[in-house]
């Protein structure tokens, strides 16, 4: 087991994998992008199936202004985090739990749908601060609509 990471390192990983939920459900497109590493691999195979893809921020912020767009509000809950820093590098991994609920009006069915499960954050040390290189989504609980996604991307 690795040192314990230094109590700035262990706040600025926390702060780095909360902006990313934040921005992603505040709108913040532009910011957004200043949370990833130049290169992000990204595995939501346990939701969407496929393989693990790799994307550029500029990438990952397109595709998720398409998909989370057009919700009327998404809320992505962040916690229980665990901090790893390797020792004498400039990478980290901090596993955390979430809860991300989808919010759309819709005439037929409920207008939540809610994912339960954790991630997996790979970051690297940059010159302008941690920076998320991998993202590993694990959804291991679902609740309500099923098909907003499907809704939301459809043109209204």
């Amino acid at each position: 087991m690795s040192p314990a990471p230094s109590t700035e390192d262990r706040l600025a990983v926390i702060e780095t994998c909360t902006r990313m939920a934040w921005y992603a459900d505040q709108r913040q497109w532009d910011r957004l992008a200043g949370v990833f590493a130049e290169k992000v691999t990204l595995d939501y195979t346990s939701l969407n199936g496929g393989e693990p893809v790799d994307l550029t921020p500029e990438q990952i912020v397109a595709g998720w202004r398409e998909a989370l767009g057009g919700y009327d509000a998404t809320q992505h809950l962040i916690t229980n985090h665990l901090v790893d820093v390797g020792t004498h590098t400039d990478t980290a991994v901090c596993t955390a739990a979430f809860q991300a609920t989808h919010r759309l009006a819709t005439p037929h069915g409920s207008p939540l749908w809610t994912l339960g499960g954790t991630y997996r954050f790979d970051l690297v040390r940059t010159a302008k601060g941690w920076r998320i290189s991998g993202v590993v989504m694990t959804a291991t609980w679902a609740d309500g609509n099923q098909h907003l996604p499907t809704l939301a991307a459809t043109p209204r």
